[in-house]
């Protein structure tokens, strides 16, 4: 991935920030001999505790277009003895992935979370990372009917098992495909502990739709949209849907629909 030059620059200067703020005896080092023009470490002493050349640290902390390796990012943030956020830090402004990031995993959702769909007035519910709704609000289940307040309920489950699906969501084609693009996209970020393959494979033997679409490896992002529905009291329903992911579980996300202006080509 190409990382943009102002990151380039706020990477070198953030390696250059905590380096000098290291002295030697910090770092387990005896100084190099010479006088020194910094109590912090000198880029020779600090590529030693990374693990790379002189030259190759340098130009990173010159800001330069050069590649480096989440393995190297970590030695680095061991070797300046950077905090959680700090390291954090460091691997989102080259666009990397820590390797020693662990999601929290619980079965049980913050309360808090939970709460949130009832403080909206629009339909809203919770979902984790397999797409279980774990919390619906009285105007979610006013829409989707009362499936998605009850325990254990999937929106895959209802998109794919449920035959009301295919009359209440505007181009249920074109609808499912979209839902297991998102959902492939999400699939990256869940846990080992949430039992990913068993899941896929369930849905898979009961709805060979969902095996079918599946096989085309589509990926794409949920993010929210126009959003269309064949309500069977209230008629066709329009809504411009937000998804908020928890920075603190990231496996739980927010989704709200807004009522919106009539918009016939909008879909779910």
């Amino acid at each position: 991935m190409t990382v943009p030059s102002d990151s380039r620059r706020a990477f070198g200067a953030f390696l250059r920030a905590r380096r000098e703020a290291m002295t030697p005896a910090e770092a387990g080092l005896y100084p190099m001999p010479g006088r020194r023009r910094t109590a912090g470490l000198r880029r020779e002493e600090a590529a030693q505790l990374c693990g790379i050349s002189t030259t190759w640290y340098t130009w990173l902390e010159q800001g330069r277009d050069v590649s480096c390796s989440s393995a190297t990012l970590s030695r680095m943030a061991g070797a300046l003895r950077l905090s959680a956020a700090e390291r954090a830090y460091l691997f989102e402004l080259v666009c990397q992935k820590d390797p020693q990031t662990i999601s929290p995993v619980s079965d049980v959702a913050p309360a808090s979370l939970l709460a949130l769909p009832s403080l909206v007035q629009s339909p809203a519910y919770v979902m984790d990372a397999l797409w279980h709704v774990r919390a619906a609000n009285v105007a979610a289940v006013r829409l989707f009917g009362s499936w998605i307040g009850e325990s254990g309920a999937n929106l895959l489950h209802y998109v794919f098992l449920d035959p009301a699906a295919r009359h209440f969501l505007h181009n249920w084609a074109d609808s499912a495909q979209r839902v297991v693009a998102e959902f492939r996209a999400d699939s990256a970020h869940i846990p080992n502990e949430r039992n990913l393959g068993g899941f896929v494979s369930s849905l898979r033997e009961t709805s060979p739709d969902f095996s079918r679409i599946w096989d085309t490896q589509t990926v794409m992002p949920k993010e929210g949209g126009a959003r269309c529905f064949h309500h069977f009291q209230d008629g066709v329903q329009h809504f411009e849907q937000i998804t908020l992911i928890s920075e603190i579980s990231t496996e739980y996300r927010l989704v709200t629909l807004v009522a919106a202006q009539e918009n016939p080509a909008a879909t779910v």
